[in-house]
């Protein structure tokens, strides 16, 4: 893989701000599928993911100051990483000020035409997401699967890593790896078509 944010990571550490802006549309799409499959009920329902999103993503971009480049998978790994502990620091942020929910707004429904491609390619051959329960469906049997399998599909299939630097990373074989990416993808294929098909058979009340 070419190392194309090289060049943006170089100025993003000067503070220049075109190149932190640069780098926050190439990732944003990986970003928000990493994010969104971890946000959790307690933000998801406080906040809209696109907007939490780029507002940590710009944090995280930011501060480049801790960051030693090793490639361009690396540094979406970094990237994603960081990432998630600022959204952890969020969600324990939330739940500690226990806000009543009854007093805060309903957001709108998210926009199923912008799901991020990364978490819809998992489990649909077009990584195109047809509807906000679809999505919904995606998130809930992402994070059903266990934590080892959550974690090899996220850097393979979202960071974009090979199957050795992904043993380097969780201390197991290239070939442990790869059974649990391939394991894993169809553990999530099959526990979405349960989902559907549950969705199939009660689809909620009726408008009318």
């Amino acid at each position: 893989m070419s190392d194309t944010s090289l060049p943006l990571v170089t100025r993003a550490a000067t503070k220049d701000r075109a190149a932190i802006e640069e780098l926050l549309v190439m990732h944003l799409p990986g970003l928000e599928g990493w994010l969104r499959l971890r946000m959790g009920e307690l933000l998801r329902a406080r906040e809209t993911p696109e907007d939490l999103v780029q507002s940590i993503a710009r944090e995280v971009l930011s501060d480049l100051s801790s960051f030693e480049w090793r490639g361009e998978s690396a540094f979406r790994h970094w990237l994603y990483v960081r990432a998630q502990q600022k959204l952890i620091d969020k969600a324990r942020f939330v739940s500690a000020a226990r806000r009543n929910p009854a007093r805060e707004e309903a957001l709108p429904a998210a926009d199923a035409s912008r799901a991020p491609l990364a978490a819809a390619a998992f489990v649909t051959p077009s990584g195109v997401v047809q509807s906000q329960e679809e999505l919904a469906r995606i998130e809930r049997a992402f994070a059903e699967l266990a934590p080892d399998y959550q974690e090899a599909i996220s850097l393979q299939r979202l960071c974009g890593m090979d199957y050795r630097s992904i043993g380097e990373r969780m201390n197991r074989s290239e070939g442990a790896v790869r059974n649990l990416v391939h394991r894993g993808l169809s553990k999530l294929a099959i526990r979405l078509g349960e989902l559907r098909r549950l969705a199939a058979r009660d689809p909620g009340p009726r408008s009318d």
